[in-house]
């Protein structure tokens, strides 16, 4: 096995599907960060995140989701670049629906951050000024709870992603994801996660009835988010 250097040693997750129990779980990996913010030093540091994970047998064949992927399939799926279709025939992102449902003590939600570039909809200055967030503005005024954390976001990245068969049917080939920027002490919500609750749900035969609705994805998928919480540390909310 290869030895990690004290100096650079991270640690990132890596989610594996489980569809026995309709679930996914968090390994925590570590292995040798490459420091820098060149695409090269993100690649390095991808590559050894899944040589590690590979290393301790919690997956044959790990893919990257996220721009910083080592693999074109990755850096579709990546909230980013995974588009969501507007009823006006036009598009948008995953990373921007999510932003625009947020409703906050004061404002909110802001549907013009459909149409500005996922970034733009990410660093929007009203997300940080109008108080706490209460909840999510979803299709037909339904609101989504911020408990369990990532439902809301989880239902938006899966309905997006089971428009595009071509994504779904490639991304069944792997078993473990990673998302190198992702820290759960910083962050809530993670496309890997998202991505391998697609693989168990589907691997179960239970996506179609898991999609019908927001109460039917809500009680499938309960117990997912129990585990995510038991197994990640506590987290301090960015919102």
């Amino acid at each position: 096995m290869q030895r990690l250097s004290k100096a650079f040693i991270r640690p990132r997750i890596a989610i594996t599907p489980h569809s026995a129990s309709i679930s996914t779980k968090t390994h925590s990996v570590e292995f040798n960060w490459h420091p820098g913010l060149a695409a090269s030093q993100k690649h390095k540091s991808v590559a050894e995140l899944h040589q590690s994970a590979k290393q301790q047998g919690l997956c044959r064949r790990p893919l990257e989701v996220s721009s910083k992927s080592l693999e074109p399939l990755g850096i579709a799926l990546s909230a980013f670049n995974l588009q969501v279709p507007l009823g006006n025939g036009k598009h948008t992102y995953v990373e921007n629906v999510f932003q625009a449902a947020k409703v906050f003590e004061h404002a909110g939600p802001f549907i013009d951050l459909l149409y500005v570039s996922p970034l733009e909809a990410k660093r929007d200055p009203r997300l940080k000024e109008n108080g706490m967030l209460q909840y999510f503005h979803g299709n037909a005024g339904h609101r989504w709870p911020l408990q369990p954390t990532t439902l809301f976001y989880d239902w938006v990245y899966l309905n997006a992603l089971v428009r595009n068969p071509q994504l779904c049917e490639q991304v069944m080939d792997y078993d473990g994801f990673t998302d190198i920027e992702f820290n759960p002490n910083k962050s809530l919500n993670c496309q890997a996660q998202s991505v391998a609750l697609f693989i168990s749900l589907t691997q179960a035969g239970l996506l179609r009835q898991a999609l019908a609705s927001p109460l039917a994805f809500t009680e499938l998928t309960t117990k997912v988010w129990r585990e995510i919480s038991s197994a990640i540390p506590e987290q301090q909310s960015l919102l």
